[in-house]
């Protein structure tokens, strides 16, 4: 018994740490229409800038100027990069591409290509006991990161003006530019808003891993990837579901089945809801 609350618990901070990446991929595509190939580099500059910050001003500042840097990245890349080529999907997809790479690189030239520890707080390496269980604290950190998160994005979408031009803009772009609003600072906004999440999954993660490397992002990028398209592209309720299945699904097939067999299961997953259900579990946006 404890073994399943244990695998449970681990799986759903697993989950929430997908989430967290896959929450701002989902409301860029669904308004801005953009695969943003270096959502990932921004988890790394969140988990980097956290790495500096935390000796500076302790892992709660350390967190804050992870996410700071991470929002204002993701604001300037929109800005610079991105703007100039919402008419050009395929121009788009390389650029986003590049920049993933040259930004893995420009960090690589700063702290090195190796995996550096992660200034991980005395109480990061507790376990609570559920159940029976020993749980990482770490988990419960992910968990409740994720759900606070999740929390402030409905409420943000549902009870805000600028929440209300985004759910409008993902539904029908054209007719919220006719009503004389300028959309181009919603995507601003909203690059900022997932730049900001991935910025805390960077943080997070590096208090969950232990450690922070220049391409740690990308790779957990392609799980975020899979997560939004089970979900449904620009839901956020339908990514966090998906990030709840393919968290806890990864985490039970890797300690009951052979090793790899959780990425295994997770990418049959993604081509059974390909062929079963193309648009997603919810089939709608947020």
């Amino acid at each position: 018994m404890s073994t399943i609350v244990l695998l449970t618990i681990t799986g759903l901070g697993l989950a929430g740490l997908y989430f967290l990446i896959a929450s701002g991929l989902s409301l860029v595509f669904g308004l801005a229409d953009v695969l943003n190939f270096a959502h990932g580099w921004f988890l790394s500059v969140g988990a980097y800038a956290t790495y500096w910050a935390v000796p500076h001003f302790g892992f709660a500042g350390g967190a804050l100027f992870g996410v700071a840097a991470a929002a204002a990245v993701a604001a300037l890349v929109e800005l610079v990069m991105i703007r100039p080529l919402y008419t050009r999907t395929i121009a788009q997809v390389l650029v986003t591409v590049g920049l993933s790479l040259a930004g893995v690189a420009l960090l690589q030239s700063i702290w090195g290509p190796d995996p550096l520890a992660f200034p991980r707080p005395a109480w990061s390496q507790s376990v609570w006991h559920v159940l029976g269980a020993k749980v990482p604290v770490t988990s419960l950190m992910l968990i409740a990161g994720a759900v606070v998160v999740l929390a402030g994005l409905l409420a943000f979408l549902r009870w805000t003006r600028y929440g209300l031009i985004i759910r409008a803009g993902v539904e029908n772009r054209e007719m919220v530019t006719a009503l004389g609003i300028d959309v181009r600072k919603a995507f601003t906004l909203v690059f900022a808003i997932g730049g900001a999440a991935a910025g805390l999954a960077g943080a997070l993660s590096g208090v969950y891993l232990g450690s922070v490397s220049p391409g740690g992002g990308t790779s957990l990028l392609i799980f975020a990837f899979i997560v939004v398209v089970i979900g449904g592209m620009g839901s956020i309720t339908g990514s966090a579901v998906a990030a709840v299945v393919v968290g806890v699904l990864q985490q039970f097939m890797n300690y009951y089945g052979p090793a790899g067999s959780g990425e295994i299961c997770v990418i049959a997953l993604l081509a059974l809801v390909l062929l079963v259900r193309p648009s997603g579990l919810t089939g709608r946006n947020a």
